[in-house]
């Protein structure tokens, strides 16, 4: 049973189709929006990269409640730039907001954009980021703090895509 109020939804520029893919890829339980155009929550809530040419929208975590108001709100610096899970949930959890369910998303036809990893090549591709992340680490000590941080959220991911591709398997 769904209850009313807060829902989970992602938003990106990329089309529906991009969207509807990459939630099959990774089995996600909630919807990616479309706003290609900036306007429906990525300009409004101030998550547009001016810096990026694409003009894509910094990744950030906002949680909105169900009358409307902005109550909680993570800005990433960039992509390799993210709270924990387990922040996230902390600081949802302190706003004291009643639970809920929400049914997952009904998809349409799929299609990943161009440039999208298939399934596959996410764990080696996030190996790949952890040796990078730890040798920048290594060559300037000033960045370590930020390399750990970088390549623990790199670990997370990992396991994810791993449990995730173990579920998959045929039993």
């Amino acid at each position: 049973m769904v209850q009313a109020g807060a829902r989970v939804a992602a938003i990106s520029i990329d089309s529906p189709r991009q969207n509807a893919a990459l939630i099959q890829a990774l089995s996600l339980p909630f919807p990616i929006l479309s706003d290609p155009e900036r306007t429906g929550a990525i300009g409004p809530y101030g998550l547009a990269d001016e810096k990026d040419r694409r003009n894509i929208a910094r990744p950030a975590t906002v949680v909105v409640t169900p009358d409307g108001e902005e109550a909680l709100r993570f800005d990433s610096r960039d992509y390799a730039d993210r709270p924990t899970e387990d922040a996230i949930i902390s600081g949802i959890e302190a706003l004291l907001l009643p639970p809920t369910t929400q049914e997952p998303p009904g998809l349409g036809p799929a299609e990943a954009g161009p440039s999208a990893f298939r399934f596959e090549q996410m764990v080696p591709y996030f190996r790949g980021a952890r040796f990078a992340a730890n040798a920048m680490g290594s060559r300037f000590p000033e960045a370590r703090d930020e390399a750990t941080a970088y390549m623990a959220q790199v670990d997370r991911y990992t396991e994810a895509a791993k449990a995730l591709h173990k579920a998959r398997k045929p039993t």
